[in-house]
């Protein structure tokens, strides 16, 4: 059997909702069948303190969780966020095993719908840096980020009460809200929940009148079709 490594706890939240979706998925598809899974998991705020100050060790850090995967005897790996693809050119470079990304399969979930011109949620990170654009850049998807002033408002949500299971009705209005205005300014067809909290947050199939695309759905997706199938032969892990 195909085993699945999950890098975990970038938050438990997400972590827990990956493996509840991942087991709901499998059981519609094999009955009377579990998945293969080993979870490894990693402190959320030292994941961000890095991902704000020291990418190498950002790097480092996820590796180590890779590492620690690969020796249990994963096929496959994937990360339960969307923050830590900021360095998954460099991880993917490094690991022996592949890595199924959550930025590639949500690109080509777009595509597949017809979705071309997409708001971006999550952390600051996520929407400040170049990699959910460049990838969907190349399936023809244009991300769109909230303004200078929202950015942080939607971080400050994010870190603050999302991230701690705190999933308030209040917040919930205002992300719809934004929605509207960015819709409104700049004539979006979606949004990008582009963190796995935010889709415990954003439960409807649309907001604020948009589609949304629950990355935690579409990563889950790719990953039992993965997990579906043969497992192939480990490369040698590269020096760092």
């Amino acid at each position: 059997m195909t085993t699945l490594g999950l890098v975990g706890g970038l938050g438990p939240e997400s972590t827990i909702d990956y493996y509840r979706r991942i087991l709901e998925s499998w059981a519609k598809l094999e009955p009377g069948t579990a998945p293969s899974i080993v979870i490894d998991s990693l402190d959320v705020q030292r994941a961000l303190r890095l991902v704000g100050s020291d990418r190498v060790a950002l790097i480092d850090y996820l590796f180590g969780s890779i590492e620690r995967l690969v020796g249990a005897g994963v096929d496959f790996i994937a990360m339960t966020a969307n923050t830590p693809h900021i360095v998954f050119d460099e991880l993917a470079a490094r690991s022996p095993v592949p890595l199924v990304s959550i930025v590639e399969s949500c690109a080509m979930e777009a595509q597949r719908r017809g979705l071309r011109r997409l708001l971006l949620l999550g952390t600051r990170f996520t929407m400040e840096a170049p990699f959910y654009p460049e990838v969907c850049a190349r399936f023809g998807v244009t991300v769109v980020v909230p303004s200078d002033t929202d950015r942080p408002w939607v971080h400050d949500r994010y870190i603050g009460e999302l991230l701690k299971g705190d999933f308030r009705d209040d917040t919930r209005a205002s992300f719809v809200d934004l929605v509207r205005r960015v819709r409104d300014d700049t004539g979006i067809d979606g949004v990008i929940l582009g963190g796995t909290e935010l889709v415990l947050l954003l439960t409807a199939p649309a907001v604020a009148g948009m589609p949304s695309l629950d990355t935690t759905a579409v990563h889950v997706a790719a990953i039992v079709e993965r997990l579906r199938q043969p497992a192939a032969p480990p490369r040698a892990a590269k020096m760092s």
